[in-house]
């Protein structure tokens, strides 16, 4: 089968492998239909490691996905505990935790201590034909999603969990660093929340425009301060929560600055440097509560909920779209923030 696998920093090869085996006890076969480029991925594509976590192997990328199921082995329960037939077309959670370790049993699966997750090194990923995952990270979509919109359901879920750590009231303002995927879904699922106003800050002009079709007030942090910007709009308040979702130059340390005393941050974006740094005195003196999230939990069947209802737009973050053979463009394209690109997506039998 086709796979595209990372052998060192902006080396990504298209190469023939082979076939995972048949399913075994509780697992799946699944035949990949579509997936979307992370910015971990990207992090992945440009370092040949995320955070501390290099990768030494050539490595299978890419997480985002939506499958059909081409087999099961015995005792194959999806993610909702039902049986899993072949020929289902699933959302597939990309995380598989241990389930027995002590945060999965506090109910933190996201926080696993022994979590394998796909694209994330020594586990491969996505961007190939087939692969085998446990059957309860299978989630059956219905016919009214497409390959895209199924796929595209794990970023809607991040930034559900993103959401909820903000514990957002109906009426809290809200800024949202970055209106990457991440940060467009932020924005879309915090409207549904009551947030309001909610300021979107970006550098790329077509992305600010999503977000001022989603309900935002853009902020072009390449021409305006955001910071200084959002104490004027507040009337020197600040906002209630900021989340972060770029982590590009001084995005932690502007969250701290336009917080309102006693407020919140919820941190999202990875930094390339594996550092996080902000201004001491201003996060103690305005007490601020400093979260941090790490993808989700319990997330899946919400994400379809919302999408299955249309209450959120997937479709919309879509700019571009590739077969699996031209992957290595894919990522040219993403990384270069060009051409209006937002959200990426690979074929994966195109």
């Amino acid at each position: 089968m086709l796979a595209a696998r990372l052998h060192g920093p902006r080396d990504l090869r298209v190469e023939s492998i082979p076939r995972p085996g048949p399913p075994q006890r509780g697992q799946a076969l699944l035949r990949v239909l579509a997936t979307g480029i992370c910015g971990s991925d990207l992090h992945s594509y440009l370092d040949a490691r995320i955070g501390d976590t290099p990768v030494e192997q050539p490595l299978i990328l890419g997480h985002e996905f939506s499958a059909v199921v081409e087999a099961v082995g015995p005792e194959s329960l999806d993610g909702n505990h039902q049986p899993l037939k072949p020929g289902t077309r699933v959302a597939v959670d990309p995380a598989q935790p241990c389930h027995h370790c002590e945060p999965c049993e506090h109910g933190h699966p996201n926080l696993c201590r022994n979590l394998a997750f796909c694209g994330n090194y020594p586990y491969g990923g996505s961007f190939c034909e087939w692969l085998l995952m446990p059957a309860r990270s299978c989630f059956p979509v219905p016919k009214s999603l497409d390959d895209t919109e199924a796929a595209l359901l794990e970023p809607l879920g991040v930034a559900l969990h993103a959401v909820d750590l903000a514990k957002l009231r109906v009426g809290h303002s809200l800024a949202i660093l970055g209106s990457g995927p991440i940060g467009l879904l932020c924005l879309q699922v915090a409207k549904l929340a009551g947030a309001a106003p909610i300021f979107v800050t970006d550098r790329l002009p077509w992305r600010l425009k999503l977000a001022e079709r989603w309900g935002g007030f853009p902020i072009p942090c390449d021409r305006d301060d955001p910071v200084q910007r959002i104490t004027k709009e507040t009337h020197g308040r600040g906002v209630d929560v900021v989340i972060e979702a770029a982590w590009a130059g001084d995005t932690v340390g502007q969250a701290a600055e336009m917080t309102r005393h006693g407020g919140r941050v919820v941190l999202v974006g990875i930094p390339g440097d594996d550092q996080l740094a902000l201004k001491h005195s201003t996060a103690r003196r305005k007490g601020l509560t400093l979260v941090l999230s790490r993808r989700m939990k319990h997330c899946y069947p919400r994400a379809l909920r919302l999408a299955a209802e249309g209450r959120v737009d997937l479709r919309g973050l879509v700019s571009h779209r590739f077969p699996l053979r031209q992957v290595v463009e894919a990522f040219q394209v993403n990384c270069a923030y060009r051409d209006g690109v937002v959200k990426v997506m690979v074929d994966g039998h195109r």
